[in-house]
């Protein structure tokens, strides 16, 4: 490897060390990188190949190599990611991506592919449930949902969990740090009495899975579908090269009722069945 190669290395290395969530397991899987045979000159390649050894060691879906060829990034802060996302939730309606009535007083909300952070996605979301008012059930269908921050999470429950705010979890920081988040009940929030079902897959992920975590925990919907991915750890981004960067878990989510998460395990539905046939099991 030539120097310039060692020092992606080494970055890459730094990174996770420093700040994966675990600091113990951060050094373990630093030490155990092996960079021999990586495609350093090769940024698509050396992106996936790195992703793929950091997965083998840690297990974790979130830690991974991103090749940005527009340009990498050192912070999910930096204004160029906040002009990304401020694009990417026109493009995606803020993740509200189909609203729409079934019949049988059935609404169905579906969140694809991530809902956007706050406060992008609020618009949407207060638009959504205006839409759904009046529904005597409601379907929150996650399937093709990968991701969205804890804020906008909290955010779409306080449509669902009641007048009062409600603690759906704790982000905790490696130094033991933790940040409380609850619902903000609004106006538009559906009856207590109206059941939820929400539609899961093998492809949910990440902040879409908290959202069938907390309504499952708070005993507030019926989870119809697959085991979802396993990825509950927020994380940051941290520079490598012009056009590449390292997604590393910073916390933990520690949710309210069950003192714990769904990483490495996923969500496990209330009723299990493969992802196509979800909404028709709803619906019987």
């Amino acid at each position: 490897m030539a120097a310039n190669d060692d020092r992606i290395i080494d970055e890459l290395r730094t990174a996770v060390r420093d700040n994966y969530v675990f600091a113990d397991r951060g050094n373990a899987i630093a030490d155990a990188f092996q960079p021999d045979g990586m495609p350093t000159q090769d940024p698509a390649g050396f992106a996936e190949t790195a992703t793929a050894r950091l997965r083998e060691l840690s297990s974790d879906l979130h830690l991974r190599v991103r090749h940005r060829p527009e340009g990498a990034m050192d912070s999910f802060g930096e204004e160029a990611y906040r002009d990304l996302y401020r694009r990417e939730a026109i493009a995606n309606a803020g993740g509200v991506w189909r609203v729409t009535r079934l019949g049988d007083g059935i609404g169905l909300l579906e969140v694809a592919p991530y809902l956007s952070p706050m406060p992008m996605a609020q618009p949407y979301l207060d638009a959504a449930f205006g839409l759904l008012a009046g529904v005597e059930r409601l379907v929150i269908d996650l399937r093709e949902g990968r991701g969205g921050t804890p804020e906008s999470v909290a955010y779409l429950c306080g449509f669902l969990l009641g007048a009062e705010p409600v603690h759906l979890q704790d982000i905790v920081q490696r130094d033991g740090s933790a940040q409380q988040f609850w619902t903000n009940p609004t106006q538009r929030r559906l009856p207590d009495d109206v059941p939820v079902a929400v539609l899961t897959s093998g492809t949910t992920f990440s902040g879409c899975e908290e959202i069938a975590y907390n309504l499952q925990s708070q005993g507030r919907a019926t989870v119809f579908g697959e085991v979802t991915g396993g990825g509950a750890h927020p994380v940051e981004v941290f520079r490598l090269t012009d056009v590449l960067e390292a997604t590393v878990p910073v916390a933990r989510s520690v949710n309210a009722v069950t003192g714990t998460n769904w990483e490495g395990t996923g969500v496990i539905p209330d009723v299990e069945c493969p992802a196509s046939e979800a909404l028709d099991r709803v619906r019987e």
